[in-house]
């Protein structure tokens, strides 16, 4: 080898080191991805060998292989599937063989990994008797980029990615209520940003409470039916947004012949059963930092809290079927923050636990879904804002980052869909205000003419 070819061997290692680290996605596509193929065509029998996934060949199959070339009958893997690569990794499908399970593939994820050099190995249940194997090349959340195909409907919004390179789709009607936790600078705020902006372009009542003066939620006016920016506010658009579902129940029970004086609690429908021109449009409430609305000083704001909460937990237990859904947004959320705090928690099934301070702040959140969450949102660095643990009550978790969205870019969202917003008469005394933008003169302005003596 001359000096030459050993220069440009060693400038291509380089420069394949540095695009790994620089540019994961790009070093994926040309390098990784066939390394990785080559990996697993080469390795895949002994692979599942070595993980405790093959099984003893069938009678017939034994029998054929010694009639035919004599050889040692050697346990079998599951069959796989066709390999279909992805600009983040790999996806092949395998059909379990009788007596095995999608939780002893799920074990060996981590020994499938190492063996086929990937980041991650994800397993998902397909159908019975069939798994996907979901191989990630590179960490996706240090750079987050949103898948570019995504089919969603109404109240589905793409907010964060998973870490399995998906995309994380708050699905209100599946999941009414959310709490979001997250310290000072931990992406909380990012979060809740691309929200807003997600449900900004469907026909959704966005109705926000942001005690902190309205500086979170002040720039998205435009797009707001109600804006509460103190306590003494939002003392008084809950009991509206109370009244606003008593009258949602109230045309459920004339739609459909129930007796005027049935308890709201017995009724198992929603407004999604209404004819659409009879249908009211849903209602998403934002309330940031709600330990806001717990703090108290004096004996009068005692009773105001407690009216307030009370509210609270009523639009939580029975807002679902009323369409009317809650994100909640705290730095800490339990129950020192007093009467009510764990009831109402109790109702938010979803979770989402930035970067906090404390190991009880972790609990608050995910410490009623998996202990794993918590030790994983308490792994959460400062240098990755936006990175968070999300989980229900399914028990199920993974960990998520928001993309940057600039609030410049956000606000201009909502001002292009401010039409949008649906009329609801009982919150037009909430509605904030939105001051006009400047028109931007189109050509030069002419100068006036100079006054002569």
């Amino acid at each position: 080898m001359t000096w030459a070819e050993l220069g440009g061997s060693l400038a291509a290692i380089g420069g394949a080191a540095y695009a790994r680290h620089a540019h994961p996605a790009a070093y994926w596509s040309t390098v990784g991805l066939p390394v990785s193929v080559a990996r697993l065509l080469a390795s895949y029998s002994s692979t599942m060998d070595a993980c405790g996934l093959t099984v003893e060949p069938s009678r017939w199959r034994a029998l054929a292989v010694k009639a035919t070339t004599r050889r040692e009958v050697r346990p079998v893997p599951p069959r796989r599937g066709m390999i279909r690569p992805t600009s983040t990794g790999l996806r092949l499908r395998l059909r379990l063989a009788p007596g095995q399970e999608p939780a002893d593939v799920a074990a060996s994820a981590e020994r499938l990994r190492h063996a086929w050099g990937v980041h991650a190995v994800y397993v998902r249940e397909v159908k019975p008797g069939v798994v996907e194997l979901r191989l990630v090349g590179f960490d996706v959340l240090r750079k987050v980029r949103m898948p570019r195909r995504m089919d969603v409907g109404l109240l589905q919004v793409p907010v964060a990615l998973k870490e399995d390179a998906t995309a994380f789709v708050r699905d209100y009607r599946a999941v009414p209520h959310q709490l979001v936790l997250g310290a000072t600078l931990s992406g909380k705020s990012m979060f809740l940003r691309n929200l807003i902006t997600g449900l900004a372009t469907q026909p959704v009542v966005l109705v926000g409470i942001d005690c902190k003066r309205g500086v979170e939620l002040a720039p998205f006016a435009p797009r707001l039916s109600a804006l509460a920016t103190d306590p003494e506010q939002a003392a008084e658009l809950l009991p509206v947004l109370v009244k606003e579902m008593e009258d949602r129940y109230d045309l459920i029970k004339a739609r459909q012949g129930i007796a005027p004086g049935t308890p709201d609690e017995e009724i198992t429908s929603d407004i999604w059963g209404l004819p659409e021109n009879e249908r009211p449009a849903p209602v998403v409430l934002f309330i940031d930092e709600v330990a806001e609305l717990f703090l108290i000083a004096t004996r009068k704001e005692e009773e105001r809290r407690d009216e307030m909460v009370t509210q609270l937990i009523r639009l939580a237990q029975l807002g679902r079927a009323a369409g009317i859904y809650l994100e909640v947004c705290g730095q800490r959320f339990g129950a020192e923050l007093g009467k009510g705090a764990t009831m109402l928690r109790a109702q938010l099934t979803g979770r989402v636990c930035h970067r906090v301070n404390d190991e009880a702040s972790a609990k608050m959140a995910l410490g009623d879904i998996a202990s794993e969450a918590v030790y994983a949102a308490c792994a959460v660095a400062a240098e990755l804002p936006g990175l968070a643990v999300v989980g229900d009550t399914s028990g199920g978790w993974s960990r998520i980052r928001t993309p940057h969205l600039s609030l410049a870019d956000a606000a201009a969202t909502c001002r292009e869909t401010a039409h949008l917003a649906p009329d609801v008469p009982a919150l037009t005394p909430f509605r904030p205000y939105a001051p006009p933008m400047p028109v931007k003169a189109s050509g030069p302005v002419a100068a006036p003419r100079p006054v002569t003596d």
